[in-house]
Parts: structure tokens; sequence; C-alpha cells
């Protein structure tokens, strides 16, 4: 069986059994599968967690690891794929069947070159297939399992396929990469009562929530048009629920976004901007208000040492000049050990056309991440593989 064989094989026998958050029941079981034959010590270090630690027979006393996240999101496929989902409302639209089959393909790679070339990995190699990447950040529980202490890994890498960039290319920087997220539910209160009875009330003695919230988003976008210029972020707010009828005053109101940022001194200006924004609209209305800021995850902030020692043996790689407002769970493994994260193209490229192959997958994935339609063919992975078996050779 080539690479290219075996990488279809595991990337689209996951991709029609995809699973939510720490429920990872078939998922966990075919990684295990794959695992079962090859050299490698399997443990569960926390839960819904798989990971395979390679000894390299070398006498290393550390390893490098190797991350792919597993879960899938709620989302009904509608790509018409021969090997979609037969899981109703649960697709893998992020890519993350893809990172999962690179990793076990390393892993065999791993195997086989232990095997058949003693010496050539020189440092023991630890597999973490983790959960909840999508929800709660599986990679958080995985860090505070102490499975990277008891394995000697001081190392870590992973990717994350990216259709906004042409198919195959390899992009990364030092430093920060991707964003610090932080959901944040506001909950205001006032008081109910007939829009008729509202005629000549002051504002301040409104007690309209609707107004307040309106107050809040308008005074929030300024301040990240402020706080922008300073360095990127952003704050936006997707949902507002205010009130139960057209003719009373709404009496409560939700609203709810996110916050992204790339250092923890620009999370702290943004959060009490924010604050200070929700108070002040709520002084104005006679309001008050319940401030939620979640933990969420941290920036993805690749180690600069670690950067420099493998940069050489990837000389295709392209630095991203700007870090970008997204957010992804790696970002705990950098706060535990040094760490490096990737982002694999899977776009169509500039002036090629997408072709269809015999099970009707393009060959370039032509939707976003996290859409019914996020699809690609897995000889785009051939390139991830490959960088995970240059980087594993090294020291």
């Amino acid at each position: 069986m080539t690479e290219l064989q075996e990488l279809r094989r595991y990337r689209r026998d996951l991709h029609r059994i995809p699973e939510l958050d720490f429920d990872l029941p078939q998922t966990i079981a075919y990684i295990e599968g794959v695992l079962a034959p090859l050299a490698c010590e399997v443990t569960h270090p926390c839960p819904s967690c798989v990971c395979a630690f390679f000894d390299a027979g070398v006498g290393a006393a550390r390893a490098t690891a190797i991350r792919a996240d597993m879960d899938a999101l709620p989302i009904a496929e509608a790509t018409g794929a021969a090997f979609a989902s037969i899981h109703p409302g649960k697709m893998h639209a992020c890519g993350h069947d893809g990172h999962m089959a690179m990793a076990l393909a390393a892993a065999t790679y791993v195997d086989r070159t232990i095997r058949e070339q003693p010496g050539a990995i020189r440092r023991n190699v630890l597999f973490v297939f983790q959960p909840a990447e999508e929800t709660t950040g599986g990679a958080k529980t995985v860090c505070e399992s102490g499975v990277f202490e008891r394995y000697g890994a001081d190392r870590i890498f992973g990717f994350h396929v990216w259709p906004d960039l042409p198919a195959g290319t390899l992009a990364s920087c030092s430093g920060p990469l991707l964003a610090r997220s932080s959901e944040t539910h506001i909950h205001i209160h006032g008081t109910s009562i007939h829009i008729a009875k509202t005629y000549g009330v002051p504002v301040e003695e409104s007690h309209d929530v609707a107004l307040a919230a309106a107050k809040f988003l308008v005074a929030e976008r300024e301040l990240m048009d402020e706080l922008g210029a300073d360095e990127p972020c952003i704050g936006k707010f997707g949902l507002l629920q205010a009130g139960t009828v057209c003719n009373a005053v709404a009496g409560e109101a939700h609203v709810a976004g996110s916050l992204r940022v790339f250092t923890d001194a620009m999370f702290d200006r943004a959060r009490e901007g924010v604050r200070r924004a929700l108070d002040e609209a709520c002084t104005a209305t006679g309001c008050t208000y319940d401030l939620d800021f979640a933990e969420g995850y941290p920036p993805v902030d690749n180690d600069p040492e670690l950067f420099a020692h493998i940069a050489p043996a990837l000389p295709e790689l392209q630095l991203v000049d700007e870090p970008l407002l997204i957010a992804e769970d790696f970002a705990f493994y950098q706060r535990h050990l040094p760490g490096v994260f990737f982002l694999l193209g899977t776009g169509v490229p500039e002036g090629q056309e997408n072709p269809i192959d015999a099970d009707d997958c393009p060959a370039y994935a032509m939707s976003a991440l996290h859409t019914d339609t996020m699809l690609f063919d897995e000889e785009i992975l051939l390139k991830g593989l490959d960088v995970y078996k240059r980087l594993l050779l090294l020291d």
C-alpha cells in the first residue's frame, strides 16, 4: 500500500464516523486498531485521549510529540461524497479527519523506520490523539495528565488544514500565529412595561435593555477600532436577544460574542474596555448587568528557538506575515512545552481547475472550514506527512 493509499484509507474511514467533544468511541476504536500491530505503547492518560509511544531504541531520553485532534462538528454534511458521514448531524468539517490520517501514517512510518533503519530516528516519538478541540479545549486536559513528563517529551508539532492557502502550501511563523479567544456573555436586566407608559420618561430612567444593548454595541465597536490601532484584536457580538413582544420595553437581554487577541496585555485592555462600555451603557439607561468572560484558549505562539531549529529542514516553509484571528487549543501545549504549529494549504491553486475524482471528492477545498461542503483529496496530506517525517529525523 502506498502512502497515498494509506492516507486515503485512514481519512475516509474516519470521515464516515464523525463524533463530538469527548464522546468518541468509534474514532478511538479505529485509532487503536491502526496502532495495535505497531511496536508502540498505547495509553489513555485522560478521558477520550489515545497516546502512542515509540521507543527509538537508541537510548534517547527525550521525545518528539505529534498531536492530532479527533472531534468533529455538529454539522449535517452536504458534500455528496461516497464516503460522507454516516452519523446524522455530525461532520468532519474542520479537517480533523485529515489531521488524524497524517498522524496515523506518521506512526506507521516511525514503526517501519525503527525496525528497518535502526538509529535513523534518534529521539523517541509520542503521538497524541486528543478530544474536544472544538469545544472545551481537550489539550488542556492532556497537559494536566502528566503524559509529556512521563515520556520525556520536550517538543510538540501539529497541523491544521487551511483552505485559504493553495494546496500543498506549508505556512507558519516564529512567535504569535493564532489568537487568544474568549467567549463573552452579557445579561442586561431592566424593567418591562408597555411602551405607552414610556412617553416622557427620561432615557436614564427607561430601564430599556434593548437600548442599553444597542448603546453598548456601538461603544464596543469604537473601542475595538481604537485598540486595533495598536495591535490586531477583534471583539464581535453575534448574538443579541431582547424582549418578547413588539409593544413592551424589553426587560431582559442577552448579548454574546467573542474576543480575539494575541497578547495577555491586550486581552486585559479589551476586557477592561468592554466592561467600561457596558457599564456606561447600562448606567445611561438605568439597567444592570452580569458579564462573563470565558477562560478560552491562549494564543498559539510558536517557540522561537524551536522554530529556528527546524526551519532549515523545511526550506519551502512560507512565513505568515500577520497572525490570524482564529483560535486553536494547540496553544495549551505550547504553554506546557515548546511547540510549533503549521498551516497546510488545501485550497485551489491560482489559475488551476478543481478536478473531481471517482468518489465525488474535489482535489482542492472550495469551501471554508466549518461548512457543510468542506472537502478535499488526500493527496494534499502527503505534504504534511513528509513534513512530519523530516521533523522526526531531527535531533
